[in-house]
C-alpha cells in the first residue's frame, strides 16, 4: 500500500428538501384544510478515526463527497426522507485543515472520535405548519436550507511513542528493523528511507511504538532533500532518538544539523526528550570510538549511548533509556485519571 499523509478533499452537505403545499380533499370530510408535509433534511458530512488506517491513499483516488440532500414534503401530512450522511473514514492520528493549510479543525487522536465538517440543510415547513385561527388556508410552504460546500485538507501524523531522527546513512532503519519486526528497505546510499515506517519494540516485557522517518540534510527546514515535510510524524511522539552515524569524521557537525532543522521546524520539537547515540560502533576501533564518543557528548551537553544495529550492540539499554522518557510522559495523565471508582 502507498503511503501518503496528506490529502485535498471537497465535501458539500445536503440541501434540505422544500415544503409541499397541498390541500385535504378527502370524500365526506366537510371541511378540507393544509396538509402539507416538510421537506426532509439534507445529509451531514463527518470525519471519523478508525483502526487500521495508516495512510490517507483511498482521498487520491476519490476527492469529492457529497451527502444526498433531502427528500421534498408530500401531501397528507408525510414528511420527506432525510438525506443519507457520508462518514470520512481516517486513521487515527489526522488533522484536519481549513483549505489554506493552517487553521486546524478538528484533531482525531483517539479511535471513533467524530467531528461534523459539514451540516446538512434543514427541511423547509410544509403549508401545514402555517395554518392559523386567521388564516385556515395557508397557500405558502419554504424551500429547504442549502448545504454547506468546503475545501479541507487531511494531513496524517503518525502516533508513535519513540521517534528516530538522523542524517541520511545514520541507520536508523536498520535500528527499527534490528529491534522490531518491521522490515524497513536498507541500502548504502543516501534517502533509502522515501516514506515513514512504524514498528512495535518490545524491552522488558513493555512495548512501544517507533516511527523511523527519511533522514534530514542542511537546509531540510527550507525545503532541501525530503524537506521537512515528514518531521510531523514526529512531532506526537514522547521522546526522539538521535542517531549518529559513528563512522562519519564530522561527528558534532552531524550532530548539530539535526539540532538546527529541529528548531527551525518549530513546533517544540526541539524541546522535546531526546536521547543521542552513537551507531556503527562495531566498525569503529576502541580509541575512535573513545574519542567520538567525547566528542559528542561535549557537543549534545548529556550521555551517548554507544550501539550499533547492525551487530545488535547496546540496543537493550538504550530501549530501556526510551522506554523510561516514555513512561515519564505517560504518568501525568494516568494521574489525572485518579482512583478508580465503582
Amino acid at each position: 500500500m502507498k503511503f501518503l499523509d496528506l490529502a485535498k478533499v471537497y465535501i458539500r452537505s445536503g440541501g434540505g428538501g422544500g415544503g409541499c403545499v397541498s390541500f385535504r380533499r378527502e370524500k365526506f370530510v366537510e371541511f378540507g384544510g393544509p396538509d402539507g408535509g416538510d421537506g426532509g433534511n439534507g445529509g451531514s458530512v463527518y470525519a471519523e478515526a478508525v483502526e487500521g488506517l495508516n495512510t490517507l491513499i483511498d482521498f487520491r483516488y476519490q476527492q469529492h463527497f457529497f451527502a444526498k440532500s433531502g427528500q421534498g414534503g408530500m401531501g397528507s401530512q408525510r414528511t420527506g426522507k432525510t438525506g443519507d450522511d457520508i462518514v470520512l473514514k481516517v486513521p487515527v492520528g489526522t488533522e484536519i485543515l481549513e483549505e489554506d493549510e493552517e487553521t486546524i479543525i478538528a484533531d482525531l487522536t483517539e479511535p471513533g472520535q467524530r467531528v461534523l465538517l459539514a451540516q446538512g440543510g434543514n427541511g423547509g415547513w410544509g403549508n401545514l405548519r402555517f395554518k392559523s385561527s386567521t388564516n385556515r388556508a395557508p397557500a405558502r410552504a419554504n424551500p429547504g436550507q442549502e448545504g454547506v460546500e468546503r475545501t479541507i485538507w487531511l494531513r496524517l501524523k503518525l502516533i508513535a511513542d519513540a521517534g528516530l531522527l538522523g542524517l541520511p546513512n545514520a541507520g536508523k532503519s536498520t535500528f527499527l528493523a534490528a529491534t522490531s519486526n518491521a522490515r524497513p528497505k536498507i541500502a548504502d546510499y543516501p534517502f533509502t528511507t522515501l516514506v515513514p515506517n512504524l514498528g512495535v519494540v518490545g524491552v522488558d516485557g513493555k512495548e512501544l511504538v517507533m516511527a523511523d522517518i527519511p533522514g534530514l540534510i542542511e537546509g531540510a527546514s527550507e525545503g532541501r532533500g525530503l524537506g521537512d515535510q515528514f518531521l510531523g510524524h514526529v512531532e506526537r511522539c514522547a521522546v526522539l532518538l538521535h542517531l549518529v552515524d559513528g563512522t562519519s569524521s564530522t561527528i558534532t557537525k552531524d550532530y548539530r544539523t539535526i539540532i538546527g532543522e529541529l528548531e527551525a521546524y518549530g513546533g517544540k520539537l526541539a524541546d522535546k526528550p531526546r536521547i543521542t547515540a552513537l551507531n556503527k560502533i562495531d566498525a569503529l576501533d576502541s580509541k575512535t570510538l573513545s574519542t567520538r564518543r567525547r566528542a559528542l557528548e561535549k557537543a549534545s551537553g548529556g550521555k551517548v549511548y554507544a550501539i550499533s544495529g547492525a551487530a545488535g550492540l547496546g540496543l537493550t539499554e538504550v530501549l530501556r533509556a526510551l522506554m523510561a522518557e516514555i513512561e515519564a510522559d505517560r504518568a501525568p495523565s494516568e494521574q489525572d485519571q485518579g482512583p478508580w471508582r465503582p
